[in-house]
């Protein structure tokens, strides 16, 4: 099948500043919460790789937009790294060597042809706000944030026209705080909670705030919604994929797009004694300031069922008390990441959305295909042959721009990632880019087939995909 790709349809990558930049004129006293977790568990990271080089993109990024060029990149989204941008946090003294660093990115992108997406928060809270106030469980450190975001809009605002509050809310707090299987391994429900309302009101605030000084530009935020199935047509397993998507998904839907919280997670946040305990001022601000647009991130489908056990009142509360994850027999898998391949989360998300919601404009931010030990796959001229991405990419899209065809207001996609990159604990084990990084002093590039292919798509606005109505 041949697809038309819309003309203004983007097309573009995505990264973050702590997965790619490195620690190359970091000065003392800046760590983040990764580089602190990297420092305190350095062994959980594939073979010691982490954000001290990452892929050195302090000293390459001219080489990097130059290939977002040569591959004709429309788009590209990386983040400030806010423990980097300040030498002062209280005083909010910008590290202008850093804030020169951001300039010259913004500058060469827009001199490439690529425009610029920046995300104020990609993991990125620095290592002081966590050991001082305890991070995001701090309403100072929720003002030190508005004030940062102020003088990144006063800095770059005349030339970044897509601001994005945070990347993944959810996560952090989720692994380290609900799950406990990250540093510091804190078990703690009602901090998770806390600071996921904490994020919530956060973006509401720089929304707010944005629009007071800029006209011509838009703020949103980037949210990894998990599209849930239920195991069965059970009432019981319905309810338990409603309840896993009421505290991982709606938890920031609601607020950020319908500017309330529902009635239903406020009742069993307090049934659980983990409610957040806004006040009535916070609720008016989250109120007044939905998110200009979003962006989704999407790799894999969850899958529930109603739970086959009791709760014991001996295990801090997790919303795992109504619903049990459940692992489809015979899923498609992608083997090296251990993730179900399910194209079609793209068009339900699609679905979902506008089914659920305002008709707010949204885009992909993030999809793609982690895969190892891809040096396996170099032809004879050393590019990397990499069929399974750009089939994983088509299928993908092609659900993505059904949903475009039935009425969503999807503007586009954007891979993870434009080049190989750091990732949590993963480290370099799984590639993700259409630009090869070899592990040498220099990071080494080099261009994968699946750029020359990504290319294509930019160039000719056309998809094709493998028909597979055909029984075998």
């Amino acid at each position: 099948m041949e697809i038309s790709i819309p003309k203004d349809f983007i097309i573009g990558a995505a990264a973050s500043a702590w997965q790619t930049e490195g620690w190359k004129g970091k000065k003392e006293g800046q760590d983040s919460f990764i580089d602190s977790w990297y420092k305190n568990e350095r062994f959980v990271w594939h073979e010691g790789y982490g954000p001290a080089v990452a892929t050195n993109f302090m000293e390459n990024y001219e080489k990097d937009i130059a290939l977002m060029k040569e591959i004709h990149l429309t788009h590209y989204r990386t983040s400030i790294n806010w423990a980097r941008f300040f030498t002062d946090y209280e005083k909010l003294i910008v590290d202008e060597e850093y804030a020169a660093h951001i300039d010259g990115i913004i500058d060469r992108q827009i001199e490439a042809g690529v425009e610029p997406m920046i995300c104020l928060e990609h993991y990125e809270v620095p290592s002081y706000l966590l050991d001082t106030y305890d991070g995001w469980s701090s309403k100072h450190v929720l003002e030190l944030y508005v004030q940062y975001a102020q003088i990144a809009f006063e800095r770059y605002g005349d030339r970044v026209k897509n601001w994005f509050t945070f990347n993944e809310p959810i996560v952090v707090q989720t692994r380290c705080y609900l799950d406990a299987a990250r540093w510091p391994h804190e078990q703690n429900t009602k901090k998770w909670m806390l600071w996921n309302y904490h994020k919530a009101l956060a973006t509401a605030r720089v929304v707010e705030s944005y629009h007071r000084t800029q006209d011509d530009g838009r703020i949103g935020c980037i949210l990894n919604p998990e599209m849930v199935y239920p195991r069965s047509s059970s009432v019981e397993d319905v309810q338990a994929a409603k309840m896993y998507d009421l505290f991982f998904n709606r938890v920031f839907f609601d607020p950020m797009i319908n500017g309330e919280y529902s009635e239903e997670l406020i009742q069993v946040c307090k049934k659980h004694e983990i409610y957040f305990d806004p006040t009535n001022e916070e609720l008016e601000v989250i109120k007044n300031n939905p998110v200009d647009f979003l962006g989704i991130n999407q790799y894999y489908p969850k899958r529930v069922r109603a739970p086959r056990y009791a709760w014991s009142d001996q295990t801090p509360f997790h919303p795992e008390a109504y619903y049990e994850s459940f692992d489809l027999p015979g899923r498609r898998m992608n083997n090296s990441r251990g993730w179900e391949i399910y194209p079609e989360i793209m068009y339900d998300m699609s679905m979902y959305l506008k089914d659920n919601y305002r008709p707010i404009p949204w885009l992909i931010t993030e999809n793609g295909m982690g895969r190892e030990q891809e040096e396996l796959y170099k032809n004879e001229d050393g590019i990397v042959q990499d069929d399974y991405r750009i089939e994983f990419i088509s299928q993908h899209l092609y659900h993505l721009l059904r949903g475009v065809k039935d009425g969503s207001t999807c503007e586009g996609y954007m891979l993870w990632a434009f080049t190989d990159c750091v990732s949590p604990m993963n480290a370099f084990k799984n590639r993700y880019g259409l630009v090869r990084i070899e592990l040498d002093k220099q990071r080494t590039r080099s261009l994968k087939k699946s750029a020359y292919w990504y290319r294509s798509l930019v160039d000719d606005r056309k998809l094709i995909v493998e028909d597979e109505k055909d029984f075998k």
